[in-house]
């Protein structure tokens, strides 16, 4: 499956990453993950990030369009994409926070190739792209931020309604919810296993054969060794 998870900062979009893909890698399966979108990106080091953060704003624009631009062909190419944020992410923290001195994100972002990114997507005939836009209450966000507040956090709580909302439009907006590839999820009160549950179940119409029929085999415990016998394919513990 490849997976576009959006949705506003500390809705819980690396836990439910990670987990799928540890899901995927249960059955020996590669995934590739994209989770660097967010300025400053998370994967860098330390000494990184705070170069980033600094950057001139439009080295910063220029760098997360073609790090977007590059992206259409990883989800072209890849089975088992796991990308969050993605170019939606990028045009809400722009408009809402470019303009202030104290961000990391830049005001020059050019709005005008959203639609552009996903119908290229969308020509490759993938079957089984899916949008998901996570969510959850004011509360859960403004909870999950005074428990564990990240180091360059790009929100603040005044905005957690309104930047809800610009997710909302800008999905309303996405080609893949028009063709029908997109699924909601909603995180408060939730936990991290229910919710990924929760999102085997809402995708199994939007994934293929061949990995509905992975999401029926029996979920190994530990490593195993895959070996056939008399053409029967069996998982024998390592």
């Amino acid at each position: 499956m490849r997976c576009i998870f959006v949705g506003i900062e500390y809705v819980g979009k690396s836990t439910l990453i990670n987990l799928l893909q540890g899901y995927y890698q249960c059955f020996k399966l590669n995934t590739h993950l994209d989770d660097h979108f967010t300025i400053p990106d998370a994967s860098l080091s330390p000494a990184s990030r705070d170069v980033l953060v600094g950057l001139p704003d439009d080295i910063k624009e220029r760098t997360q369009r073609m790090q977007i631009q590059y992206h259409v062909d990883v989800i072209k190419n890849y089975p088992n994409t796991l990308i969050a944020g993605w170019h939606i992410e990028e045009a809400i923290y722009s408009a809402v926070y470019g303009a202030e001195s104290e961000s990391p994100y830049y005001g020059n972002y050019h709005y005008g190739f959203q639609r552009l990114y996903e119908s290229q997507v969308l020509e490759a005939h993938l079957p089984d792209v899916v949008l998901i836009h996570m969510t959850a209450s004011d509360t859960a966000i403004s909870e999950r931020m005074q428990a564990s507040p990240h180091q360059y956090q790009i929100i603040q709580e005044k905005d957690i309604s309104e930047i809800k909302q610009r997710f909302e439009e800008e999905v309303s907006k996405s080609l893949f919810t028009q063709k029908g590839r997109k699924i909601v999820l909603d995180t408060t009160e939730k936990s991290p296993q229910e919710s990924l549950d929760e999102l085997l179940g809402k995708t199994e119409s939007l994934i293929t054969i061949g990995e509905l029929a992975m999401r029926s085999l029996s979920l190994p415990e530990g490593d195993y060794r895959v070996e056939y016998e008399n053409g029967v394919r069996q998982m024998i513990p390592a």
